[in-house]
């Protein structure tokens, strides 16, 4: 540390700069301690204050943001290739309530036996019920198969938890009539 410094009061009130012994000494007048707050300074920063009181008060806050902090989860809702159309309702009614309260939802789609020879009826049927959800959630990566299972993760939008409190209805439209 360098021989002059700049030092703050304890209210924060510039006392000037002088030397590193004669600002320990006020510190230790005032039974107080000497806390290098910006060391890249030139001459370096001190500031004059009672550092245990400091960590307290510094904790107490890191503590109440903590406690105001929403933990988002992450739901799933999985389906099979061969879903009906009511069953997807109730998938994409599930997965609607999840991006509501402000939750990630996992979607994923399952293929059984054969079902693998046929991935472009998986991504169709991921497709139609992202649509569905498209005004409550976002996905955040295109869709990607892991083994037998393709799947993407929802993103809840900001306006879907704000009107949380609206009862909406969501359904889809069965892709035979269309």
């Amino acid at each position: 540390m360098t021989e002059e410094v700049r030092v703050l009061g304890e209210t924060g009130e510039p006392l000037g700069v002088m030397k590193r012994e004669k600002a320990q000494k006020i510190a230790d007048e005032g039974n107080l301690d000497l806390v290098l707050i910006a060391p890249q300074g030139n001459p370096p920063v001190c500031r004059i204050m009672d550092y245990g009181k400091h960590r307290f008060e510094q904790s107490k806050r890191e503590k109440e943001l903590r406690k105001n902090q929403k933990h988002v989860e992450l739901k799933e809702v999985r389906m099979s290739l061969n879903i009906d159309t009511n069953d997807l309702n109730t998938k994409v009614g599930h997965a609607v309530k999840f991006l509501k309260s402000g939750d990630k939802v996992k979607v994923t789609i399952r293929f059984k036996g054969r079902e693998m020879t046929h991935p472009k009826l998986g991504e169709k049927l991921m497709t139609r019920f992202l649509d569905a959800c498209a005004e409550f959630g976002a996905a955040e990566k295109p869709s990607k198969f892991e083994g037998r299972n393709l799947h993407v993760i929802l993103a809840p939008k900001k306006t879907a938890i704000v009107s949380a409190g609206s009862n909406t209805s969501v359904s889809v439209k069965d892709a035979n009539t269309e």
